[in-house]
């Protein structure tokens, strides 16, 4: 039987179990709090500038590639998608400089 550790009795913080955005394969899954910054982990690095609410603007407005719903409750985006945007993203802030 596989047992879970409470962390929040203890008094630790539980260990950082979610890899790299950079060691990630590009078919892995992203979720929205991995992605972007968040106030109430100022700490964690994320791969987007930017916060979750702007981030569905752009997936609204088409200019962030759209998100693949898992389950009922779980949305998330593909890791080569995210990459390949930020590229794109890159390439043209470089050329416009």
């Amino acid at each position: 039987m596989h047992t879970v550790k409470d962390y929040s009795k203890s008094g630790q913080t539980a260990p950082s179990v979610i890899p790299s955005f950079d060691t990630l394969p590009d078919s892995a899954f992203i979720r929205e709090s991995q992605l972007v910054q968040s106030p109430k982990r100022p700490d964690s690095p994320a791969p987007l500038p930017f916060s979750a609410p702007t981030l569905w603007r752009k997936v609204k407005a088409g200019t962030f590639p759209k998100p693949v719903k898992l389950s009922d409750r779980v949305t998330a985006w593909k890791v080569g998608d995210v990459r390949a945007w930020i590229a794109r993203h890159c390439s043209m802030q470089q050329a416009g400089s």
